[in-house]
């Protein structure tokens, strides 16, 4: 009787603050519409997190009505970015930045290695950068060995991840795999050490790894640390830009970039007749940006966004043929790198974050609140990033200066992602092709998968009725576990994910939450709704539920309605989505028809993934013929 009276009254409680909620919302939205005052923002942020932490006693953010969950995942990001941005840099990023020297060309146009985004840092975010943090700095010290390695990290890979059956995500289509590991290559890469610095892997004695031992090469130290930091945790480089800046198929040094370019007319350098990226002799793989982990889905989306670089270039040479090519160039690279980053936010997250509060959330950040129709018709009606989007905003680094973080690095770890075979259909039949091991399509194999005569337009339409494997325990690709490099390097991937990330000090599953806002598990059980799971992590971990590993305990937890992964990771991505667009100039004040010119930002505006398909691949249509989201399974043709 008592239990029923508690649990009404918590209820009763509930509804009263959303109708709070509501109201304070519609008040200040209203009152907002003419004014952003920083004080009145802060006074409106407050009022916010305190509301919704009171709600979250009594119900979870997506189980709230769409639009006040929206409004409690702002109330996050306020937190988050209040307390979960921590700078690295010290003095390195002002050293730096003063030997950096930006010209006119750099004000108006991206700069190949990051640099001049941030025009009083113009280091700031550039390739070689130190990536930041998310969690404070004292809880980033890694363990020493041998607690680094406990339990062994291949213990974890073969009891834990291991793939027994494949798990479709059968919300999502292949080219949601692919995409991802397109848009990381564009953010983030560490380097590796030589060869002789390496962890040695405790090996079990039941085994079967073929070498006789498992070597992995450490991360490379940082060589920019001063004595001075010695006594500082460990920090690492970004190989690429951290700026949404299309470096993968760009490249991150102009010299790179130059040489990707057509010489006779500055557009990439792409083979017309057969409507492909030329293949360097030298690797078997597409000349473009970046080429690590190559794989038939990144051949895919490589030659797509090369060929729309350059449709975008002639349609800025029929628009402004006094031009020079030059400036067609970095032109079409913003548009370019502009279009992809709208199709993550809008497309993209909403199809593997598929919740109703995600898709108010994320077109948010790139409309407004006041909605797509709206933005498009009128342009801003506020200076107000919540009302009319980011794109067009003040710049705003939050008081840290921008980099990506190595917690964003630990979150976006969705190699389950990856199917064992990939199977082909003709577009013009629907029926099957050809079934490829996973082996079959990848590294200098990738392009041989065109030899017989099959279309890229049979790939494109493959991946989209392919289903991804879905993020969760048991369901990591066997044969990454057992991946021979081109280099020769042999490695169980699974071991190295969860060794990276004790390596670079990210917490432990429980500590990561709690640095989080979030609560940790008090229990296996109440880690995962899965009982042969939690007695599998008892085991595994010794009963000691703090000494799970964040991938495990991210792959192992319930996830919300919808979700393609879970509430922890995505504390990350709520920081890290906005950030990535509101620090960077040529998304917010530098987002402009100066700059971009009113045909580029037009260009951007009216194109979607799946315009950009038809456009180069129209046979693609009936396929997509009625499908909301591109990166969802497509209509099978028979």
């Amino acid at each position: 009787m008592s239990g029923g009276f508690v649990s009404h009254k918590r209820k009763t409680i509930g509804r009263i603050l959303l109708i709070l909620a509501g109201t304070i919302l519609t008040v200040r939205l209203l009152g907002r519409a003419a004014s952003s005052g920083t004080r009145s923002q802060s006074v409106f942020s407050q009022v916010l997190v305190a509301l919704f932490s009171c709600v979250n006693r009594y119900i979870p953010w997506h189980h709230l009505p769409p639009w006040l969950g929206a409004m409690n995942v702002l109330a996050f990001r306020y937190v988050l970015r209040q307390q979960n941005l921590h700078d690295t840099s010290g003095q390195s990023l002002v050293t730096a930045s003063a030997t950096v020297k930006c010209d006119p060309h750099a004000l108006y146009n991206r700069i190949s290695e990051g640099t001049c985004n941030d025009l009083q840092l113009p280091a700031m975010g550039a390739a070689g950068q130190r990536f930041g943090r998310n969690v404070p700095l004292r809880y980033t010290f890694p363990e020493k060995e041998p607690a680094l390695l406990t339990p062994s990290p291949r213990v974890v890979s073969r009891r834990l991840l291991t793939r027994e059956t494949f798990v479709p995500a059968d919300t999502l289509n292949l080219l949601a795999a692919a995409w991802i590991q397109f848009q990381t290559h564009d953010w983030f890469a560490h380097s590796k050490s030589d060869k002789g610095d390496q962890f040695q892997i405790p090996l079990d004695k039941e085994d079967d790894w073929s070498d006789r031992e498992m070597r992995v090469r450490r991360t490379a130290i940082d060589p920019t640390r001063l004595p001075e930091e010695s006594e500082r945790p460990p920090t690492y480089l970004n190989h690429e830009s951290h700026w949404w800046d299309g470096s993968q198929i760009y490249g991150d040094n102009e010299a790179t970039t130059a040489q990707l370019r057509n010489k006779l007319d500055g557009k990439l350098i792409f083979d017309e007749k057969a409507q492909l990226l030329p293949v360097d002799p030298t690797t078997g793989i597409e000349r473009t940006g970046f080429t690590d982990n190559w794989w038939i889905g990144l051949s895919l989306l490589h030659n797509l966004f090369a060929m729309e670089h350059n449709a975008i270039y002639d349609a800025l040479h029929s628009e402004y043929p006094y031009w020079g090519s030059d400036q067609l160039f970095d032109t079409a690279r913003l548009v370019n790198t502009a279009l992809m980053a709208k199709i993550h936010t809008v497309e993209w997250t909403p199809g593997i974050l598929a919740h109703p509060t995600l898709r108010i959330a994320m077109n948010a950040n790139w409309w407004g609140l006041l909605d797509e129709k709206i933005t498009k018709t009128f342009g801003r009606l506020s200076s107000n990033d919540l009302i009319s989007g980011i794109p067009g905003s003040q710049t705003d680094h939050n008081g840290v200066p921008y980099a990506l973080t190595e917690e964003f690095v630990a979150v976006y770890r969705l190699h389950s992602l990856i199917p064992d075979e990939i199977q082909i259909h003709s577009i013009s039949t629907g029926k099957l092709i050809k079934a490829l091991e996973f082996h079959q399509v990848a590294f200098d194999q990738a392009r041989k998968v065109l030899d017989d005569g099959t279309r890229m337009a049979d790939i494109f339409y493959s991946f989209g009725i392919s289903h991804p494997g879905a993020v969760t325990l048991h369901n990591y690709p066997r044969f990454l576990q057992n991946l021979t490099l081109p280099t020769g390097e042999h490695l169980d991937l699974a071991s190295v994910d969860i060794l990276r990330d004790r390596e670079r000090g990210l917490p432990r599953y429980n500590l990561f939450r709690k640095l989080l806002h979030l609560p940790p598990a008090r229990s296996f059980e109440e880690l995962t709704n899965n009982k042969v799971w939690a007695e599998e992590l008892r085991e595994v971990y010794e009963g000691d539920v703090d000494r799970v590993d964040l991938l495990v305990g991210m792959l192992a937890e319930p996830f919300p309605k919808g979700f393609g992964f879970g509430d922890t990771a995505f504390r990350v991505f709520i920081l890290m989505a906005s950030r990535r667009l509101k620090s960077d100039r040529f998304f917010t004040i530098d987002y402009r028809p100066e700059v971009y010119t009113q045909a580029g930002l037009d260009w951007i505006n009216r194109n979607t993934f799946s315009s950009v398909l038809i456009r180069h691949y129209p046979e693609l249509k009936p396929a997509l013929r009625q499908v909301k989201n591109p990166f969802a399974p497509w209509n099978r043709l028979e």
